[in-house]
């Protein structure tokens, strides 16, 4: 049976509607990870330090579909809940087709400003070449990377959560599929990755695009667009917290690569590139249930159904303290397997690889309530707490802790930094649950 945005959820209900979404969230962490895998093991370590090192670059420009995503369904579950369908649909759509022209004009910047821009970061020689060639490939599928990262949340919004996992299993298959091919068994190199991870991107943003464009029974459809300035703020209003998440995440991360630079040279970034490929998947657990329950609790805030709310809200942070104290356990018992995966072939950085990931494994105690706040006040639209929880958690407790812990722990400061920074971030998290609470009554 459907499960509809305007139900009681139970457990067991809310476990089945977010299970998609996880499962979604994990499969796109997987193959994005791929990449790395055949990367490190078929072409080497120095373009698998390239391609760690200009990424941070390229997820700036990807931050775009998860504010318009989170952002805009958001808004377009409110307006659902209020029961104005077609101003729902037209709202959606203004925001699609404003992101296809705004994903294509920076696909052409990306482009043009790849080589001075990886100079900057530091890249020389070799690596900058790897550095140029790789994020070269993948601006030309920003436009759909844009769009898949977008219809992650409106599927959901539009109830169609299994729909949103069956694109995204595709997606990652046909990336996996193109890697062996391009990259184990043609030998193309870092090139082969790239053109396999825009094919899949491709998969992942074109699919649903023509889904909503053709006739269906869906909530959600393109239509018309609604052309309204003031819901196009707000839409950046509300999810500036993730577009804000991305980009210091991408700013933070091109400071570790600094830092590890300093501490531990060439091998350091290739460490941490492991970490952050095993990071995306045990954070995408978090990520996908705050990314499958916001619609719910925006339909319920715009249906002014506050029993509804609470319930979510209580449910959600239990749930958030089982998975904190599991991918805690998890991050500690699978660190050597995990960084065998990609470098078993140096003992010297695997095992620089293993000790730096029990380090930052500690910090999934508190990144799960913390990433999980700042989705529940995007729910209810008010942008500007979630992004204050998203802009001290990812860049002024990071970038502060990356700086400063070295000082007195050296490389395990670089490992540490994180944990400090999500501490420090669940005190904010928990201020702001009990600041707000009164307010939107939950």
């Amino acid at each position: 049976m459907n499960i509809q945005l305007s139900d009681h959820f139970t457990y067991g209900k809310l476990f089945r509607f977010t299970l998609p979404s996880v499962i979604m969230m994990i499969f796109t962490s997987i193959y994005g990870v791929v990449d790395g895998i055949f990367v490190s093991n078929f072409v080497g370590k120095t373009p698998f330090a390239a391609l760690n090192f200009i990424m941070p670059f390229l997820m700036i420009f990807g931050g775009l579909g998860f504010m318009v995503g989170t952002g805009g369904s958001a808004l377009v579950s409110k307006t659902l809940g209020e029961g104005d369908r077609q101003r729902a649909n037209g709202l959606f759509s203004m925001l699609i087709w404003t992101s296809c022209v705004v994903s294509v004009l920076l696909a052409v910047l990306g482009f043009v400003f790849m080589r001075p821009v990886a100079r900057l970061m530091g890249a020389q020689g070799e690596m900058l070449e790897y550095c140029v060639l790789y994020g070269r490939i993948l601006t030309i599928g920003l436009p759909a990377f844009i769009l898949q990262n977008e219809f992650q949340s409106f599927l959901i919004t539009a109830e169609r959560p299994k729909m949103g996992l069956a694109v995204t299993v595709a997606a990652g298959v046909t990336n996996i599929v193109l890697d062996a091919l391009l990259v184990a068994a043609l030998e193309l190199g870092l090139a082969g990755a790239a053109v396999a991870t825009i094919i899949s991107q491709i998969v992942g943003g074109m699919v649903p695009l023509v889904y909503f464009l053709l006739p269906n029974r869906c909530t959600l459809k393109l239509t018309r667009p609604c052309m309204n300035g003031r819901a196009l703020a707000r839409t950046c209003t509300n999810g500036s917290s993730e577009l804000m998440t991305h980009w210091s995440m991408s700013l933070v991360n091109m400071l570790y690569n600094v830092q590890l630079m300093r501490f531990a040279g060439e091998d350091g970034v290739s460490a941490y590139g492991v970490i952050m490929y095993v990071n995306f998947i045990f954070i995408s657990v978090f990520l996908g249930y705050s990314i499958g329950s916001a619609p719910l609790v925006g339909y319920h805030f715009g249906a002014q159904n506050t029993a509804e709310l609470k319930n979510l809200y209580r449910k959600s942070l239990w749930i958030m303290g089982v998975l904190s104290l599991v991918l805690t356990g998890l991050g500690q018992a699978l660190a050597t397997p995990l960084a065998a995966i990609f470098v078993h072939y140096d003992a010297v950085l695997m095992e620089m690889t293993r000790r730096a990931f029990m380090l930052y494994a500690l910090s999934f105690l508190m990144a799960g309530f913390n990433i999980f706040a700042s989705a529940f006040f995007t729910a209810l639209n008010d942008g500007l707490v979630s992004a204050s929880i998203s802009f001290l958690r990812t860049l002024v407790f990071q970038a502060a802790s990356v700086l400063l812990l070295p000082l007195v722990l050296d490389l395990d400061g670089v490992w540490l930094a994180i944990v400090l920074a999500e501490t420090l971030a669940l005190g904010v998290s928990i201020f702001c649950f009990a600041r707000f609470k009164g307010k939107y009554g939950y």
